[in-house]
């Protein structure tokens, strides 16, 4: 299965989730000239033979609805080891990924989707309902103290390239210090990052009322965002998931706005190959 394309992979459980990623993934393939990869993850390697059936009835049906028929790779593995490993082999551009958010015990547990995408070397889409339209025009882009925000600025490049979107810079309200310091660093760089590349952007200030991940929730709810861009914690512990790391609050967000996940990582850099 060697390409010159860029790939893209979608982790497909047979669920409509996964059906919801696989048509975000399409916009990105689209827009991006790359081709989408179903993986699914078997628990033992005597299951693989049916799980390549299944998946072969999987993407006919895709081709039927759809008329597009993207490969597929099962592999034998942990869902929170084995897709990354996929990713890194393929040397993916993207991983999109369904949840169903955080229910029942994995509000206690943690999310299971966090859980797949730290570590990741490639970013995560993750989503929980179909394409509202077929362009990520609207990026939320929040910008806090951590000196990780400028990683993800790579991304919003990424973003403003192919879809031509707008970042909406949220910022978090707080008092005198150095946390607001920090901040005010971060956002002097993303400005100067964004300008020099032509990305265009608006800045707010969230109201300060609530958690900063809640806010960046409702900031992209009220201006009807289209993707929200976010770093994961580094270092994450299972303390952060026992208690609920931010991310899991900003990934099922209740009005179901995908999210591009980034891993803070010193490598991003040569990712500039793909503008």
């Amino acid at each position: 299965m060697e390409s010159t394309k860029r790939s893209l992979l979608v982790a497909w459980d047979f669920s409509n989730v996964a059906e919801y990623a696989f048509d975000h993934a399409s916009i990105f393939a689209e827009n991006v000239d790359a081709e989408v990869i179903l993986v699914h993850i078997v628990k033992k390697e005597s299951q693989i033979e049916e799980a390549k059936g299944k998946m072969a009835e999987a993407v006919e049906g895709i081709y039927k609805e759809k008329n597009v028929r993207p490969e597929f790779i099962v592999r034998d593995g942990s869902i929170f080891t084995t897709i990354n490993d996929v990713a890194k082999e393929m040397n993916a551009m993207l991983v999109l990924m369904g949840t169903h958010g955080i229910k029942g015990m994995q509000k206690l547990t943690g999310s299971w989707a966090l859980k797949v995408i730290v570590g990741s070397r490639v970013p995560f889409v993750v989503v929980q309902a179909p394409p509202v339209q077929k362009k990520y025009s609207s990026v939320v882009l929040p910008v806090d103290f951590k000196k990780e925000n400028k990683e993800k600025l790579s991304w919003a490049e990424f973003l403003g390239k192919f879809f031509k979107a707008k970042m909406r810079i949220i910022t978090p309200k707080m008092p005198d210090g150095q946390m607001l310091q920090r901040t005010k660093a971060n956002l002097v760089f993303a400005k100067k990052y964004l300008e020099n590349r032509g990305i265009d952007y608006e800045i707010d200030t969230a109201d300060g009322g609530n958690d900063f991940a809640m806010e960046t929730v409702d900031f992209a709810k009220k201006i009807d965002a289209d993707i929200i861009l976010i770093m994961t914690t580094k270092n994450i512990s299972f303390q952060d998931y026992m208690l609920g790391a931010h991310e899991q609050f900003v990934i099922a967000n209740s009005a179901h706005i995908p999210v591009m996940c980034v891993n803070p990582r010193t490598d991003l850099s040569k990712y500039g190959s793909f503008y």
